[in-house]
């Protein structure tokens, strides 16, 4: 398939306002995760451009900080118009860098485009509070003003979704950025900042750099210009973030990896219990990490449960089409360390009841395709357990009681999503409250998170903060007191 109309061979950097190579010249690769052939290549920055992509940034701070809240949610506005009006082609881009099929990337699409909306109308709603003072003539509030400059470090599993959860709550408040974008994924990063450029965001407001993490991420996160960084990756990469960082006091937000429980009780709906199962563990390669990859069941129902999610999941079509369940993983790297952690599960003594293999036939064997994979007899504290794959890999645990459930949905470094299937309120009030994770749901899958909500997690999951939502605002904005006090002379 022809790129020509979507994006250039050769992706640059948008730095100041304008498309540049790196410095050094150099370009990296990226291929096309369905075939396996070069789609094309990005700008391989360093450190020098990370300096001149923060130099843009701070040079066009004060004059984007001074422009009014409402005047900069019209611009971001005029952004998802120009979104709008190019959905297609942007979903296009990221079915093409992804191998997610067309419908599931338009939606993607959908999804950055309504949290756009969303944030652009916060430009109306930066609230501070207005309170009480203890002390006589004096009035009391808070107001919002910006970081300064957002570092905002993505990845490629939703690469416009995690573009529009970074970039516009951290320009609305009045922030500039630097988006380092996500090695597999260049142009849907690229295509955005075109986007933006051509709605009239000013230069140097976004700032989107390519490049490998450690060439390009960490002198971001490192650089004393950046005030924020806002990551969303694995875990083991989070904690270097968070070291370097915090050496200098700067802002971080986390949201890191999940190893999701996907309790199905004695009295759940099993048809729709397998429904959202499939989903939650298949959907998307199974490249969230929001994916349910342990399947607690009750003993009860196991074996009906079992029986009916081996159906459904042979059942499954693996290709980049609208008629195909799932596509590949991002690259050839992942395919692998997931193939190997396969392996290491059944030297312990699991047992592969689906799966478990690349897909090597006509329509798979150029690409990096995994066959949707399910894994039974594991213990609770081996690695398939407690570490994350980010891939259609699933296991299965069967457990007595409810008490049981809730104790292995906690027996977990991770502590993003969860899920409970039953028809019992005292149940589902009951895990809701005591699941040990930042997201719960009941009778669904474990994913889907909404543009007004809050996402993130605890424990080895993120550091505490939350996006999107509102509460997105605290990570790009600082709040500053303000007392008034007022002279009874003067009255």
């Amino acid at each position: 398939m022809s790129t020509e109309h979507l994006f250039p061979e050769k992706i640059p950097n948008w730095i100041g306002g304008k498309q540049c190579a790196a410095e050094s010249g150099e370009w990296l690769e990226k291929r096309n995760p369905h075939s396996g052939a070069v789609l094309s290549r990005a700008a391989r920055s360093r450190s020098v451009d990370i300096n001149a992509a923060v130099g843009a940034a701070k040079e066009a701070q004060p004059e984007w900080a001074g422009t009014t809240p409402v005047r900069r949610g019209e611009i971001l506005h005029q952004v998802v118009l120009g979104m709008q009006a190019c959905k297609r082609e942007i979903a296009e881009v990221v079915a093409l860098e992804t191998g997610k099929s067309p419908k599931e990337a338009l939606g993607e699409t959908g999804g950055a485009i309504s949290l756009g909306l969303f944030y652009a109308g916060e430009g109306q709603r930066l609230y501070g509070r207005t309170t009480t003072s203890g002390m006589a003539n004096r009035q009391a509030m808070t107001i919002r003003q910006p970081a300064g400059v957002a570092g905002l470090i993505i990845a490629a599993n939703t690469p416009i979704a995690n573009v529009a959860w970074k970039v516009f709550p951290a320009l609305i408040c009045g922030n500039t950025a630097v988006l380092k974008a996500a090695e597999d994924t260049p142009a849907t990063a690229w295509i955005f900042g075109e986007v933006a450029h051509k709605a009239g965001l000013p230069a140097g407001v976004l700032n989107i750099v390519q490049g490998w993490g450690e060439e390009a991420g960490a002198p971001l996160v490192a650089h004393p210009g950046v005030d924020v960084i806002s990551f969303t990756g694995s875990t083991e990469v989070g904690r270097l973030i968070a070291e370097i960082a915090g050496k200098r006091l700067a802002k971080v937000s986390l949201e890191l990896g999940g190893k999701n429980a996907f309790v199905v009780c004695d009295d759940a709906d099993l048809e729709q219990a397998v429904h959202w199962a499939v989903l939650s563990a298949f959907s998307n390669a199974g490249q969230r990490c929001a994916a349910a990859s342990r399947l607690i069941v009750f003993d009860a129902v196991y074996e009906d449960f079992r029986r009916r999610l081996l159906e459904r999941t042979k059942a499954l079509k693996v290709g980049p089409t609208d008629n195909d369940d799932f596509g590949p993983v991002i690259n050839v790297r992942q395919l692998e360390n997931m193939l190997a952690a396969v392996e290491r599960a059944k030297e312990h003594g699991a047992r592969v009841i689906a799966g478990g293999y690349r897909l090597t036939g006509e329509a798979h064997r150029d690409g990096f395709y995994m066959a949707p994979t399910l894994v039974e007899e594991i213990s609770p504290a081996d690695e398939f357990s407690q570490a994350e794959f980010f891939g259609p890999i699933a296991g299965l645990y069967t457990v007595d009681n409810f008490d049981e459930a809730l104790s292995l949905a906690n027996d977990s470094p991770y502590g993003l999503t969860a899920c409970i299937h039953t028809q019992s309120v005292h149940r589902a009030l009951a895990f809701t409250q005591k699941v040990q994770t930042g997201v719960v749901i009941v009778n669904a899958g474990t994913y889907g998170s909404e543009p007004h909500m809050p996402f993130g997690g605890v424990k080895n999951s993120g550091n505490g903060t939350r996006e999107p939502g509102t509460e997105a605002l605290d990570i790009y904005s600082n709040l500053k007191d303000v007392y008034l006090n007022i002279n009874p002379q003067k009255l």
